[in-house]
């Protein structure tokens, strides 16, 4: 069990490898997520028919309904929007699953 205070939860913008597709998500395991993302776990979601598991946008929170709360209010914006969060945070759109991925 977690000590309090120590939960983390994710809200995270996918992309595939050309940048015309974006994905909106929310995690208590970021690194088990993008695994899952990229390994094509659920091969009929909308991450595997599009090949989003590139992570371009990522923000933590402590309490699970701020998180939900904010993928909800993010998944809500035009793509101009979510372009321009993810330029504030990642101005090159780099693909940064390097920080989260496990060695395997």
């Amino acid at each position: 069990m977690k000590p309090i205070g120590s939960h983390n939860y994710f809200v995270y913008i996918l992309t595939n490898i050309n940048k015309t597709v974006l994905y909106t998500g929310v995690t208590n395991d970021i690194r088990r997520r993008l695994w899952e993302h990229k390994k094509g776990v659920n091969n009929k979601s909308f991450t595997s028919k599009y090949k989003c598991f590139y992570i371009i946008f990522w923000e933590r929170y402590q309490y699970i309904q701020d998180a939900i709360d904010r993928e909800k209010e993010i998944k809500g914006w035009r793509r101009e929007k979510k372009e321009d969060l993810i330029n504030e945070f990642n101005p090159k759109w780099e693909f940064l699953n390097d920080e989260f991925e496990y060695d395997s």
